[in-house]
């Protein structure tokens, strides 16, 4: 099989995938009990029915459950996806708003874990049952094990509070003035306007929410990479190539760490995507204004064109982040598309 219909059946896959993720999503916000318009009508208004018909021939919520999933999926291939039964305005264009901050916390949090997480896997496996090998699996077991609300609250005390190395909410200082927008990422905003004093600011509020949302994928990445790296360096070929006297650092760089790095791919893919859903807790400890402090109040709303939103863009990126993965597979390795 070729690389591009091996790329076209993953696509078809990913398409058939975000379907089935829709429909169950969709079904299960339904499910829930609950008043999605409790909230809008009020208590003023709470005993005239007239509002409440009206209201729900608005939102179609009158209709039954598979109709109206068919008015949301027709919506949803025009790129409309409804509107916000709190806010009344459309879910898409909050999304947009939302959704470059979390991106920015999430390119953190990864970086963070790529740096400390690789050379920690790296170390550990050259030096293993060292005193570095133990050092590195007992900082990525702490990565692993610590919970996200725990390690945020202790950081914030120790580094914001009591050191005052980093300040702690929010993604600018109070009182300065955000750079227009444009991309709606506020680092490249601030590039954009030339302001450095926005983007220094900005860089130091998302260090400790990107420490303490990256330390779980920074334990994975290490522990991960560690295994694999030792496998590889037990593997025929590394006893080969030191056989003829290739340096050590060689055959770690040019010839392990290669076939080490395939199944950590895998998992750094999956784990970026998973920090994108998984960073409701630290933009509330944070209050970082990203899809997770919306997907929070959405959900303590009943607002299920939102929530809609949220999960399904929350779908997307798993899926668009295991499809390159899949293609990066299959470059490093043809026997996989082969197979």
């Amino acid at each position: 099989m070729g690389l591009w219909q091996y790329i076209l059946k993953r696509l078809v896959q990913s398409v058939v995938v975000v379907f089935f993720v829709s429909v169950a999503t969709f079904a299960l916000m339904h499910a829930v009990p609950g008043d999605p318009l409790a909230g809008v009508i009020g208590e003023r208004q709470a005993d005239r029915p007239e509002v409440r018909e009206r209201l729900e021939r608005r939102y179609g919520l009158d209709e039954p459950v598979i109709v109206q999933y068919g008015y949301y999926l027709r919506n949803l291939l025009d790129g409309d996806l409804g509107t916000s039964i709190k806010t009344r305005k459309p879910v898409a264009q909050e999304l947009r708003r939302f959704i470059p901050a979390t991106m920015e916390l999430a390119a953190g949090a990864m970086l963070f874990a790529m740096v400390t997480g690789v050379p920690l896997g790296i170390i550990s496996a050259i030096r293993i049952n060292r005193w570095q090998d133990n050092l590195a699996r007992f900082l990525s077991l702490i990565g692993t094990s610590m919970p996200v609300f725990w390690l945020g609250l202790l950081l914030t005390y120790l580094i914001a509070f009591k050191l005052r190395w980093l300040p702690r909410a929010n993604q600018l200082e109070i009182g300065m003035q955000a750079p227009e927008r444009v991309t709606g990422l506020m680092s490249v905003d601030a590039i954009l306007a030339g302001d450095w004093a926005v983007l220094w600011s900005f860089v130091q509020h998302l260090a400790l929410p990107s420490i303490v949302l990256g330390s779980f994928a920074m334990g994975i990445i290490a522990r991960m990479l560690r295994s694999s790296l030792v496998a590889a360096l037990q593997d025929d070929y590394v006893r080969t190539a030191r056989a003829k006297g290739v340096t050590e650092a060689r055959v770690v760089r040019l010839h392990a760490l290669r076939n080490a790095l395939i199944p950590t791919v895998t998992v750094i893919g999956l784990t970026f995507a998973s920090l994108l859903a998984g960073a409701v807790l630290t933009e509330t400890i944070f209050t970082w204004p990203g899809i997770g402090s919306y997907a929070v109040k959405s959900a303590l709303q009943l607002d299920y064109p939102s929530l809609l939103g949220v999960t399904l863009f929350v779908a997307v990126a798993y899926i668009l982040v295991n499809l390159i993965v899949d293609v990066l597979y299959g470059i490093l390795d043809p026997r996989i598309r082969v197979g």
